[in-house]
């Protein structure tokens, strides 16, 4: 197990090299970020120096081996909008896009698995009829237009949810969370259901079809004819046969909507990584961009890592030798 974690832990170094590379020769081509910065009314002369002083006037190669240098000391640069730390910039706002993804996530893992598990042992109910038509919807709508669907009738119409924002916050430490209010609770209702529901609708397909197939098995009617409780054939005999896909569809999907909630978080303006991403690309902060595409991949990695190893957990048989 050490030596597969190992070897993990080098395969994520050379991804994030080649992410790192790729993004400072596509970014090459993105537009100049000196105009940005200094305005369309400067002289060459202080464009310039600006260029000069953000390294800009050196070749892409040296410019990108100076940030390899850097990073290994945990420098991923300055933003050449706000003049501080990447690092920084991206740390203070991850609380607030970790504690949105985790609890979008926990959401649509509960209902998805309970509602798979439910619409497997009854396919042809009335009730599994709404829940596949609920999940369709789910997948076929846009997140934009649930989360306006979202505020128009908990915010505008009915008046119990705030429409934007992240509420009141508690400090620990370096953290910042949301859960330890009631006002930061009722502010990640609204955005937390909309980041999840696309993964609500498919972690409930995937279950029902893994869960249905698995109960068509011989082990599963042995269980039954032995009189088991009816709980523990499904729990622990299907359920747990049936969740290796699933828990990879969770491990992916979480790993997503950390690195990819933009949306969600410029619809409620929620105040985390996504959307200074994005400022940063409108922008052209490079240093920002490729920082925080290099710290999304090793969290991407990361996860993806811990899902192998839940892997073991799930069934014995499954080794990293």
């Amino acid at each position: 197990m050490y030596a597969y974690i190992i070897r993990r832990f080098i395969q994520s170094i050379g991804v994030a090299l080649l992410v790192s590379f790729l993004c400072f020769f596509l970014f090459q081509y993105m537009g100049d970020p000196v105009l940005t910065m200094v305005g369309k009314r400067a002289t060459q002369e202080e464009m310039e120096k600006v260029r000069e002083s953000l390294g800009l006037d050196k070749p892409f190669y040296m410019q990108y081996l100076v940030f390899l240098k850097n990073a290994l000391h945990g420098d991923l640069g300055k933003s050449y909008t706000n003049r501080l730390p990447v690092f920084d910039l991206i740390v203070e706002r991850a609380p607030a896009t970790i504690e949105l993804a985790t609890f979008a996530m926990i959401i649509a893992s509960f209902l998805g698995i309970s509602l798979g598990v439910v619409s497997a042992l009854k396919p042809d109910s009335l009730m599994t009829r709404f829940i596949m038509a609920g999940s369709l919807i789910g997948v076929s709508l846009p997140t934009f237009l649930i989360g306006l669907l979202l505020i128009l009738v908990f915010a505008v119409m009915l008046g119990i949810l705030p429409p934007f924002g992240r509420g009141q916050i508690v400090q620990i430490g370096a953290w910042r969370t949301n859960f330890l209010t009631f006002s930061g609770i009722k502010h990640i209702i609204l955005p937390g259901i909309t980041l999840g529901f696309f993964e609500l609708a498919l972690i409930l397909r995937l279950t029902r079809a893994e869960v249905g197939e698995v109960l068509g098995q011989d082990y599963i009617r042995t269980a039954w004819s032995k009189g088991l409780p009816g709980r523990v054939v499904i729990f622990k005999h299907a359920l747990r046969n049936s969740l290796i896909p699933v828990i990879t569809m969770i491990g992916l999907g979480l790993g997503e909507l950390i690195a990819f909630a933009t949306i969600t978080e410029t619809i409620f303006q929620w105040p985390g990584m996504c959307r200074l991403f994005l400022s940063a690309i409108y922008g052209n902060d490079y240093p920002v961009i490729v920082g925080y595409i290099i710290l999304m991949a090793f969290v991407i990695l990361f996860i993806n890592l811990a899902v192998d190893i839940l892997y073991t957990f799930l069934n014995p048989k499954i080794r990293y030798d």
